[in-house]
């Protein structure tokens, strides 16, 4: 398969869409970000690496960190986890309060808010240094000691963060968060302004497309069971409430962030990353989505 060539030709093709939708502004440091961009770089486990655009640029992850928060929480609580939280599509907006109100404070799926948010929490109550540990995870997934959180983003999110703050209340309230909620807050949007490239990202998710091999990485340890159940969660819940279109379109395990990044694996045959700032309604790219839809249609490889 001529990746390259085929990463060359998407990029051509998804030009139309160039100017669609715009950047996460409700976020002030989000804002500032030149929309104009996109990258995407391919992983493949026999050690091929593919890429295109602005693939060495670092931008920020935002939800995608969610992803290796639920690893570290997996290896650390194992199947404890789901007394805290569900694993099903919200079908509602990633931040919703109402949905968490009627299911009296149990997140949907470790992937919206809500359920991140928990994450967080157990993370602050498991681990000795947990923002260290955190970035040490990232670092050994991707193999890049430079990558970092930027707490101009954390500090910006911080700032507009009031629903945010609701949920973490509201979780507090039914007792799923037991440290103190703004040392939660202040991690979880840490956690959220880890700055990777298109290239780190494709390689640090690496790990979760091949589950044959020993999923080992700073004394996070998972079996290859758990990593395939990891890749589930991402299909049916990675991309907030068009997870559904997501796996119609594209047909691969992924997890989306508003700063315009999406990672998604092919099992037992590539990881890739792709960015381009500009999102659609939902909060996913909208030429990252195109991407990668056109990537599995001319590949003719999903997992389906």
């Amino acid at each position: 398969m001529n990746y390259q060539e085929i990463l060359e030709h998407v990029c051509q093709e998804i030009q139309p869409f160039s100017k669609e939708g715009k950047q996460a502004d409700y976020i002030p440091a989000l804002a500032k970000v030149n929309p104009d961009q996109f990258g995407i770089c391919l992983h493949t486990i026999g050690g091929e690496t593919f890429a295109i655009g602005e693939a060495t640029t670092r931008f920020s992850i935002q939800s995608i960190s969610k992803v290796f928060a639920l690893a570290m929480c997996l290896s650390l609580e194992g199947d404890e986890l789901w007394k805290r939280m569900g694993k099903e599509p919200s079908g509602t907006a990633f931040n919703s309060l109402i949905q968490l109100e009627e299911e009296k404070g149990i997140p949907r799926n470790p992937f919206i808010n809500a359920g991140a948010i928990v994450m967080t929490d157990i993370l602050l109550s498991k681990l000795i240094n947990p923002e260290e540990e955190f970035l040490s995870f990232v670092h050994s997934l991707c193999g890049i000691n430079s990558v970092s959180y930027n707490k101009e983003v954390a500090q910006s999110e911080r700032s507009r963060g009031y629903l945010n703050a609701a949920i973490a209340n509201m979780l507090k309230y039914y007792h799923n968060i037991e440290n103190d909620i703004e040392r939660v807050l202040h991690f979880y949007f840490l956690m959220c302004s880890v700055e990777m490239s298109c290239q780190e990202l494709s390689k640090a998710f690496l790990s979760f497309a091949n589950h044959k091999k020993s999923f080992q990485y700073n004394h996070i340890m998972l079996t290859s069971s758990q990593v395939k159940r990891m890749n589930a969660i991402m299909q049916t819940c990675g991309f907030y409430d068009e997870a559904g279109e997501f796996s119609y379109l594209v047909g691969l395990p992924g997890k989306s962030g508003v700063g315009g990044g999406i990672a998604a694996i092919y099992p037992m045959r590539y990881s890739v990353a792709v960015w381009s700032p500009r999102l659609n309604p939902k909060g996913n790219s909208v030429m990252g989505m195109k991407a990668l839809e056109l990537l599995t249609t001319e590949t003719q490889e999903s997992i389906f």
